[in-house]
């Protein structure tokens, strides 16, 4: 990039660690991808999405580029006060390309589970780098109401049905953690949520629900109870009889893997087809018991998003870190999947740096015929970036490598399947 380009970058961000975000007036915005910094390239830039947050980064201090020199800086104070650096944590529907660029302290706490956008400022506003991967809008910010409808509709629903534990659950869900899925739920439209599990067989270095042991704070509980199939029954089947290409999800933010308790996935879902043969019923997993999900589709299952960092078995491993399961169970319910002429989706763990890299493109076009894959959907890793890789690089089997960029990345493996969509949720199969 020559200086004339750098001139045109935003400006690097920086936070005074007391809710003040300012752009410096001289140094330029730089992006992370692995354990690099860089300038942003064409293309990877995007206006702050409505709906996305500003995030500082405590014992992280900000790095940028000096447009004059090319030189990337790390900035520890301004004007004889400390700084702290800043990413943003986009909105739904959008796929980070690079991470926020810092120098971690010494000491510094664990970030929280969010994704660590890079953004600068740029004509009189926040930019980030990111695309927005999914056109659909059920979990745009602009699109819910702003009057209380959705938690009126909770408190109504759960006293309607004083004994169903799952809506009381999901009224939680939706009033007191903002959940889009729960919210949407008590809005009658799009996909509704089935938390069913409680235990799980991977013991994820990112789990959202759960971090027994561990400094990573969580972002919510984990459900603490079984529903019945009648409660999950109760919730799905009106779902779909009132919204308008209707979804309803096993596998949720707020539980642990469902397959683990598998037998109630299969009498819900016999339940809710000998209620309606509409809706689309989906099952987010990590998809580690073949046999199980043989059972599901015959049930009626119409389709699975399995979750992945990587589609390399090391790297897939040395995250998941699964119990009583192998890389090669989660390839395998994924044939089973396309058995079944089932929908197959990948929940992509999408992490600059890593998921670009040569070694993974090829990995996942292999993985793509093997599993004949209907769709990825580009999602972001919520993960501490050093966290994440001090994981790989722990496991032995990791190397830097060449990363070339994830609109590269996406682009690469379109083309070597054209057929393959791209997305962020899972799609509605049945009117």
């Amino acid at each position: 990039m020559t200086e004339t380009d750098l001139r045109h970058l935003p400006f690097m961000l920086m936070s005074d660690g007391d809710g003040q975000v300012f752009e410096h007036p001289h140094l330029r915005m730089a992006g992370s991808s692995g354990r690099k910094h860089r300038p942003p390239a064409a293309g990877e830039l995007i206006p702050l999405p409505y709906g996305s947050d500003l995030h500082t980064l405590p014992g992280r201090r900000p790095v940028g580029i000096d447009p004059d020199t090319g030189i990337i800086e790390t900035v520890r104070s301004f004007q004889g006060e400390p700084i702290f650096a800043v990413s943003a944590f986009l909105a739904p529907a959008h796929t980070v390309l690079l991470w926020s660029a810092f120098e971690k302290e010494k000491v510094a706490p664990v970030l929280p589970l969010y994704a660590y956008a890079a953004a600068g400022w740029k004509d009189e506003g926040f930019v980030a780098a990111g695309i927005r991967i999914d056109p659909d809008i059920r979990q745009d910010l602009d699109n819910f109401p702003t009057d209380g409808e959705e938690d009126e509709a909770a408190r109504q629903r759960v006293r309607s049905n004083p004994d169903n534990r799952l809506i009381a659950h999901l009224a939680r869900c939706c009033t007191v953690y903002r959940c889009p899925a729960a919210r949407n739920l008590f809005l009658g439209r799009y996909e509704a949520p089935l938390p069913t599990s409680r235990g799980c067989n991977a013991r994820c270095i990112g789990c959202i629900s759960l971090q027994e042991g561990s400094s990573v704070p969580c972002t919510q509980d984990r459900i603490d109870f079984i529903p019945t199939p009648e409660e999950v029954a109760q919730v799905a089947v009106r779902h779909i009889e009132t919204a308008s290409e209707a979804v309803v999800s096993f596998g949720q933010g707020c539980e642990g893997e469902p397959l683990t308790n598998w037998k109630l996935l299969e009498r819900s879902i016999a339940f809710i087809r000998e209620k309606t043969d509409k809706g689309t019923i989906n099952l987010n997993t990590n998809a580690s018991d073949p046999k199980a999900l043989e059972a599901l589709f015959a049930a009626g299952l119409d389709s699975i998003r399995v979750s992945m960092n990587s589609a390399r078995p090391e790297l897939y491993e040395a995250y998941f870190r699964p119990v009583g399961y192998r890389f090669e169970d989660v390839v395998k319910s994924m044939e089973v999947a396309r058995e079944y002429d089932r929908f197959v989706s990948v929940n992509y763990f999408v992490f600059p740096g890593v998921t670009d890299q040569r070694a993974e493109i090829e990995a996942m076009t292999s993985l793509m015929g093997r599993g004949k894959v209907s769709m990825i959907q580009w999602r972001n890793l919520n993960i501490d970036p050093d966290l994440y890789m001090e994981c790989l690089e722990g496991s032995g089997t990791f190397s830097g490598g060449t990363a070339g960029g994830v609109r590269q990345a996406m682009g690469e493996l379109q083309k070597r399947f054209p057929d393959l969509r791209y997305g962020y949720f899972n799609p509605s199969l049945r009117k």
